[in-house]
């Protein structure tokens, strides 16, 4: 049987019987394109500014995850679902996740694939599990029309969390979002923008197209304007590529080419195709110092595996990006690190750092020790070794979220 076409994101849908290859050809936080070269990683300097970005795949609660999280009062609680990742996303300096779907407006019932409405208290969760901000330009934006888009941004304004890619007015969409960190002395700012070039319909009503970021060149204007105005960092979140494959295509490696080339993007954070692709350091960047692309993320919680779709979608990964600002001189991204997350489906929809489950499943896992050996062999056929597995430790106080308005 066919993998279902690209747009979708199906989870409770029947069995694949197939897949693309997982394979890749390039794939450690050190692999460079031809005339790249990574920044060295050795000791931090004294005095310097270091703190971790984390990110990770798509956050996209199908109808049993919401059944998962679903209690007798009738509200929701994510946060046992996805609590085995807490010390990742807590322990980052910025954490960013990949809110792939809306919430459902207020009166409108929540809803899963294929279209999505998913509960506020979803966001909720993420707060309280240590997310900054979300990256919300995805194809799934506009499943719940334009108050869905909008409802979407005003929980996670009301929850103190940033957002990207999405917004309520045309001076909200053209500002980054903004976090500042306060690190050895210095005010360091990272600025934050997303895009889909994946799109579900139905299109934006006349007049709405700046509601939801979907254009490359434009991105790279705001990320130009937004260092010009004192960003030390810029990080992009890209919702790319073809659902299933384990390999960037010619349409990622396009765009990226884009953003690299234009030196004004540190690191990219790819989501969409629902399964690990390999992390680059591809020539350009700012000063010439080159660009990290984590080509996917994978999925981080779903209803995703072998019985909808294929093996690879039952894994993800957790990406620690370092950040060093020596003393007189500007913030850059150092290292990108991978940690390979698994979800298990059958044991109440909860997901699990992959490498904690190799000495043997947790009490209440029902992955048996062949699944688990087999997704960790698949995620490390694409991103090569060596996997992060310790947790990354905050460097200083939690980052604040600064408001969206236009320059």
């Amino acid at each position: 049987m066919p993998a279902p076409p690209t747009g979708s994101a199906p989870g409770d849908a029947s069995a694949d019987d197939g897949g693309p290859d997982g394979g890749a050809d390039t794939g450690t936080s050190t692999d460079s394109a031809d005339g790249a070269t990574p920044p060295a990683t050795g000791g931090t300097p004294p005095g310097a500014a270091t703190f971790t970005i984390v990110s990770a795949g798509d956050v996209l609660p199908h109808a049993s995850v919401n059944r998962a999280a679903h209690r007798p009062d009738g509200s929701y609680d994510f946060v046992p679902l996805m609590a085995g990742l807490e010390p990742w996303t807590a322990g980052g300096d910025l954490a960013l996740c990949s809110l792939e779907v809306p919430l459902a407006p207020p009166g409108e019932e929540v809803t899963a694939y294929p279209a999505f409405g998913a509960p506020d208290e979803l966001v909720a969760a993420l707060a309280d599990l240590g997310w900054d901000g979300c990256a919300t330009a995805t194809n799934h934006a506009l499943d719940r029309g334009l108050p869905g888009l909008r409802h979407t941004v005003d929980v996670l304004d009301a929850a103190g969390l940033g957002y990207a890619g999405t917004a309520r007015t045309p001076a909200e969409a053209a500002a980054p979002q903004r976090y500042v960190l306060q690190r050895a002395g210095r005010r360091l700012i990272v600025a934050h923008l997303s895009t889909t070039l994946v799109l579900n319909g139905p299109p934006l009503p006349a007049g709405s197209a700046w509601s939801l970021s979907t254009d490359v060149a434009v991105l790279v204007a705001q990320a130009r304007l937004a260092r010009q105005t004192g960003a030390d960092l810029v990080v992009v979140s890209m919702h790319w590529g073809t659902e299933y494959l384990g390999a960037p295509d010619a349409t990622q490696r396009e765009a990226a080419a884009t953003l690299a080339a234009s030196g004004q993007i540190d690191l990219v954070l790819g989501s969409h195709p629902h399964v690990p692709q390999p992390i680059e350091h591809l020539p350009g960047g700012p000063d010439g110092t080159g660009t990290w692309v984590v080509w996917s993320m994978g999925n981080f919680i779903s209803n995703q595996d072998s019985v909808c779709c294929v093996p690879e979608t039952a894994t993800g990964l957790v990406v620690t990006a370092t950040v060093l600002a020596p003393v007189g001189l500007p913030a850059r991204v150092t290292a990108v690190d991978w940690t390979a997350v698994t979800v298990d489906r059958a044991g109440g929809q909860l997901i699990y750092p992959l490498h904690a489950l190799a000495t043997g499943p947790a009490p209440g896992v029902t992955l048996d020790a062949a699944t688990l050996a087999d997704r960790s062999a698949r995620v490390q056929q694409v991103m090569g070794s060596p996997e992060r597995t310790v947790p990354p430790t905050s460097t200083g106080a939690a980052p604040e979220v600064l408001p969206r308005r236009g320059e």
